[in-house]
């Protein structure tokens, strides 16, 4: 027997080591425990059993907040930036997440996630919004809680390493813009790409700016449970102690995966906590199913900070859910002070936008989990990148022989942690080699990353390997050991020359040397030299209204074979005009419409007359005799075939280069009229996300080039032709 909190008499259920003494855990006092002990209290008094979930009266709250919590748990918010990264591809727009600002200020987030990351790609590229526009007018919101950004290290936020000048650059214009705390990571977790930005922020700082340095080290494995001779529990915090000697404000264990298990997360940040001072903090997604668990081992073992989300962009392959940590934490020294009502209602809310953007959730299965990672350790946004990259290159079913290439891959270009931008530069080059052979094809990024352009990977690469993929490589055919921006050229001059007359900024400039081709066009979209396309514009709400109409109207009527058969007949070609093709003019609410029309199945045939009609006419019944069939019409004309595509033109001798993969043309080394040798770098490809070289099939002179850069072009189109 022993005494309540309340001073009543209980008993618990269960002896030492059973399920209720487990229960006994510090993280467990009061919660759970607190339902459990209160349903065999002795004395069995009124309500007892269901206070824990009686929520207080409002006079008593303020007060139990001050009680409770000696050290409550912070979180971070994500909803706005890896939230929707996750789930809807970066689609939010800017119009859909300012209005959540104010009342998100409110709450008492540690801080908000709202920018870097892949936000600065798909703002300018797919949805026609200003990055620099978004975080500012966000920071001219929020007056409690600072702004965060995911910094990937010298690939700021693109995909590969950029110069020393526009990497310094974009962050401390990022700081003025409107940043106060830059998680900044580097893909190959190699700390020497965070020198220069780390530079920046510090003097950032000396101007009275935030500039919060959160150093992140990108967990990785090659095995299931953390362990090996790379990625184990020493790589872990040796890093970490470096950071902090970098002079880190914070430190924040990056599981982009989802691939850390719950006791693996407990030992690294009680680890963590026992070796640094900084603040630490943990995220991860909820990918594999392990993401609640993990949190709240890592709550026992003592973070300091945990990454959530609201919850219609919770799970999934985005990060846990806040309300129900809220609640896993009362009653606890880790109890928080936020307003679970609100955020249920800011969460509500957000359903109604998110319906914006359903198209882009995945529902190609029931499952909200992707177990398979536990087993391939392949993060979930990487495998729907591969079967994306397989469908464009009509090559689907081969996505397992990709899967079974990518371990092998990954090995060789040694064990770089799958997160942007390696995980896309692994995974491109195993569907390379599935499709073309090993290493017969090699996108820009890989033989970059072979050289050192993106810095030393946590494990040598295999040398015969690295030997194939630097074969002729313009850079030289040793890699360097230099740090990646000793031997970047500079860009940031080049660039403001190239945007001179266009660029009205450093923001415009910095969108333009980060996305030359995109963000050219992008910037032409903004001071109106371009018209917007109707793709990159925004869909309404009415918009969704309406969908929902003629689908809840195609059901009730069962109409879906109808609207196949309607949407099968758009694909048919249209047939040429017969002998039988008459002209009649039709008037619909005041408007004329000369329309033609051609009779098909033979003449009509009048088969019954309304009698008012006639009438109406002033003419009489027709007599029976007077029914018979009229003189039958010429048959018409049997229907052409569907006409066949137009025959691809070709000279005698003439050879054309074909895009190997759907793209967009980058840019060509090459104008009609050049002269090229076979294997010849002509033009240069982006598919994938990865910039291809492709080379010249053939000796000659270049005949034609069929495409801008900037165009988009389909699988085997016929970029340029070469000739005698």
């Amino acid at each position: 027997m022993e005494k309540g909190r309340d001073g009543s008499r209980r008993r618990l259920v269960g002896k030492e080591g059973s399920p209720a003494g487990a229960l006994k855990s510090p993280f467990f006092k009061g919660g759970f425990r607190g339902i459990l002990e209160a349903a065999v209290t002795e004395d069995r008094r009124p309500g007892a059993w269901d206070a824990p979930y009686r929520k207080p009266k409002t006079e008593n709250r303020k007060q139990e907040h001050i009680m409770a919590g000696k050290n409550p748990i912070k979180f971070t918010d994500t909803t706005f930036r890896d939230g929707h990264q996750s789930l809807l591809a970066t689609r939010m727009r800017s119009e859909d997440i300012i209005p959540f600002m104010q009342r998100m200020d409110q709450m008492g987030y540690w801080a908000i996630e709202v920018w870097g990351g892949a936000t600065f790609d798909t703002t300018h590229r797919f949805l026609g919004d200003d990055p620099w526009e978004r975080i500012s007018t966000i920071k001219g919101i929020l007056k409690k809680t600072p702004t965060m950004m995911l910094l990937r290290g010298q690939n700021l936020v693109g995909y590969r390493n950029y110069a020393d000048d526009v990497t310094y650059r974009f962050v401390r214009h990022a700081a003025e813009a409107g940043v106060d705390v830059f998680r900044v990571f580097d893909a190959l977790n190699d700390q020497r790409n965070w020198e220069v930005s780390v530079k920046a922020l510090m003097d950032a700082k000396k101007q009275g700016l935030m500039a919060h340095f959160q150093a992140a080290v990108c967990y990785s494995l090659t095995q299931r449970r953390m362990g090996g001779p790379i990625f184990n529990l020493k790589y872990y915090v040796d890093f970490a102690k470096k950071s902090e000697d970098m002079g880190a404000d914070s430190f924040v264990l990056k599981d982009m995966a989802g691939m850390v298990s719950p006791n693996d997360a407990y030992a690294i940040i009680k680890a963590l906590k026992e070796t640094i001072k900084i603040p630490v903090e943990f995220h991860t997604h909820y990918t594999s199913g392990q993401g609640s668990m993990s949190y709240l081992k890592a709550i026992e073992a003592g973070v300091d900070v945990l990454d959530t989300c609201l919850s219609p962009f919770a799970l999934r392959t985005s990060q846990p859910a806040i309300e129900p940590l809220i609640v896993s934490v009362e009653q606890t020294e880790r109890e928080t002070d936020m307003d679970l009502a609100t955020l249920i209602e800011i969460g509500q809310d957000l359903e109604k936008v998110a319906v914006k953007y359903r198209d882009l959730l995945d529902t190609s299965k029931m499952a909200q989990i992707d177990t398979g990672v536990l087993l391939h350790q392949i993060p979930g946004g990487m495998y729907s990148n591969l079967v994306n990259q397989l469908k464009e290159a009509n090559a689907l079913d081969r996505i397992l022989e990709v899967m079974a290439d990518l371990p092998q891959t990954r090995e060789e270009l040694g064990y770089p942690p799958l997160v942007t931008p390696t995980s896309q530069i692994v995974g491109i080059q195993a569907v390379m080699n599935v499709l073309f052979g090993r290493y017969k094809m090699v996108p820009a990024e890989v033989k970059g990353l072979a050289y050192g352009l993106y810095g030393k990977t946590p494990a040598p690469m295999d040398k015969k390997v690295q030997k194939i993929i630097l074969k002729g490589y313009e850079r030289g055919e040793t890699p360097t050991t230099k740090r990646p921006g000793e031997i970047l050229e500079p860009e940031w001059d080049k660039a403001v020359a190239e945007t001179k007359g266009l660029a009205k900024n450093d923001g415009d400039v910095l969108i333009y040397a980060l996305y030359p081709t995109t963000g050219a066009r992008f910037l032409k979209w903004k001071y109106g030299l371009e018209e917007v396309p109707a793709e990159v514009k925004a869909k309404t709400l009415e918009q969704v209204k309406l969908e929902d109409d003629v689908y809840t109207t195609i059901k009730a009527k069962k109409l879906f074979a109808k609207v196949k058969e309607y949407l099968d007949s758009l694909d048919k070609a249209a047939p040429e005009k017969g002998p039988g093709l008459r002209t009649f003019n039709v008037f619909v609410d005041g408007q004329y419409y000369e329309v033609e029309v051609e009779c098909t199945s033979g003449a009509p045939v009048i088969t019954g007359v309304t009698p008012g009609m006639m009438a109406a006419s002033g003419a009489g019944v027709l007599p029976a005799a007077a029914a018979a069939r009229p003189a039958a019409a010429p048959a018409p004309a049997p229907k052409p075939a569907a006409a066949a595509p137009a025959a691809e033109t070709l000279a005698a001798g003439e050879v054309p280069l074909r895009a190997p993969m759907p793209g967009m043309i980058i840019s060509y080394n090459v104008k009609v009229g050049d002269k090229v040798a076979t294997g010849d770098l002509v033009c240069v490809l982006e598919a994938m996300k990865m910039q291809n070289s492709l080379p010249a099939p053939a000796s000659g002179t270049i005949k034609a080039i069929n495409f801008e850069p900037g165009a988009s072009v389909a699988k085997d189109a016929i970029i340029l032709v070469i000739g005698k």
